[in-house]
């Protein structure tokens, strides 16, 4: 069975750090594309990274781009994304999602959209507040 917990999120401070982890179980990481995802109230499921099965194709949305990081280590099933200067509009659910990849065209050549994705974990919250 195929199963995604995230986990690490927290109450942060607005310009605070944290990172959040996506454990993976009951298929191989390396195959898959890793995506992570935000929603807030009110407010539809947006791609914030998304990383390829080998770890060399990376993506960030414009909104975290340079202050997200997204990284895997396959040996430990795990995918994290640290997450830096967090803003207000920051605070969401959080969600990592598991689609199969393909090297020469991984689904992380590009913004990550929540079609594509088939596998779901159940969220883990941020808040972001003063």
């Amino acid at each position: 069975q195929l199963q995604l917990v995230e986990s690490g999120g927290e109450l942060v401070q607005p310009g605070g750090s944290l990172t959040l982890s996506c454990a993976a179980s009951g298929f191989r990481l390396d195959l898959y594309a890793i995506a992570w995802f935000r929603q807030a109230p009110g407010k539809e499921r947006e791609g914030v990274s998304c990383i390829s099965g080998s770890g060399a194709s990376t993506n960030y949305a414009d909104s975290v781009k340079g202050r997200f990081t997204i990284s895997r280590d396959n040996g430990n099933n795990t995918v994290y994304l640290k997450v830096n200067g967090l803003k207000p509009d920051a605070a969401a659910v959080y969600y990592c999602a598991a689609a199969p990849d393909a090297s020469f065209q991984s689904l992380c050549f590009f913004a990550p959209s929540a079609a594509d994705f088939g596998s779901w974990g159940q969220g883990t919250q941020v808040i972001v507040s003063s």
